[in-house]
């Protein structure tokens, strides 16, 4: 065995750990984030600020100056 293929083997093996460890504090993540956007979105009309239009445009699948105050509300609810 090479010295590429002993460095290849162990860096998948890091890379594997990382993503079990990082995946399950990203979800977490992710549940906080869409709650506080949702709180900062029902205060609140268009235009938002770029963090909740990007979020905004995510979660409707389309851009974010496509996005019109109906959907938003259709959304929260």
């Amino acid at each position: 065995m090479g010295q590429r293929l002993i460095r290849r083997t162990q860096r998948q093996v890091d890379m594997k750990l990382s993503r079990r460890k990082n995946g399950v504090l990203k979800l977490k993540e992710r549940v906080r984030r869409a709650a506080r956007m949702t709180a900062i979105v029902k205060g609140g009309k268009l235009p938002y600020t770029p963090a909740v239009m990007s979020w905004l445009s995510v979660q409707l699948d389309k851009p974010s100056t496509r996005i019109t105050q109906a959907e938003v509300d259709a959304l929260v609810k």
